[in-house]
């Protein structure tokens, strides 16, 4: 048996853009004109939960489950309004029928593992009509780092499997991939992968 697990936003679904700019409003809207680093990338962990520690770090803001849940909220409602008004996130091509091929094979197991929220992360999968029932969903309200995300979505599949295969769209996917000691494939033109899913993409 062979597990193989998603990243969500840029390597399902053509949604980090949107993501990044909604991410970073809704911080905003909430704690106000606070300092932002240059980058995503300058962040010790590359997660909604790990970046929101660090900019209330860097913004001497105390870190309290109640702000934590406050910017959470207001992203995830953000999320909401833009499927509403726009529609559901275009996926990147080939991959919610690749998904769903792999969710009917009798030598696969299958999660998602994304550095999100799990609202906005059922909000984009559902709307999208990407598998759920069945589908272990890990994601920044389970912790903190991208490595423990992708570890608990692993749990969830249980069992023991002959090889553990990771798809993400960062320098971080790849990163937290080698750490674990997992297989990695790169998706999207950042890492020079897959632009679209076939029958090769496995």
């Amino acid at each position: 048996m062979e597990a193989v697990i998603f990243d969500i936003d840029g390597t399902l679904l053509q949604s980090d853009i949107t993501d990044d700019a909604l991410y970073l409003a809704s911080v905003r809207k909430v704690l106000g004109k606070v300092k932002v680093r240059q980058s995503w990338g300058m962040y010790t962990q590359f997660t909604a939960a790990g970046i929101l520690a660090e900019i209330l770090c860097d913004n001497a803001i105390e870190v309290t489950p109640e702000t934590v849940a406050a910017v959470r909220d207001c992203f995830v409602a953000s999320v909401g309004r833009h499927v509403s008004a726009r529609g559901p996130f275009a996926e990147v091509p080939g991959a919610k029928a690749f998904v769903k091929s792999l969710h009917k094979s009798a030598t696969h197991r299958v999660a998602y593992a994304t550095g999100g929220w799990l609202g906005a992360a059922l909000l984009k999968l559902s709307s999208s009509e990407f598998p759920l029932t069945g589908m272990p969903l890990a994601t920044s309200d389970d912790h903190v780092e991208r490595q423990e995300i992708m570890l608990h979505a692993l749990r969830q599949l249980g069992g023991t499997f002959k090889t553990v295969t990771y798809y993400g769209d960062g320098h971080w996917d790849a990163e937290a991939a080698k750490s674990l000691g997992w297989q990695f494939v790169p998706v999207g033109r950042r890492l020079n992968g897959l632009t679209r899913y076939g029958s090769g993409a496995a």
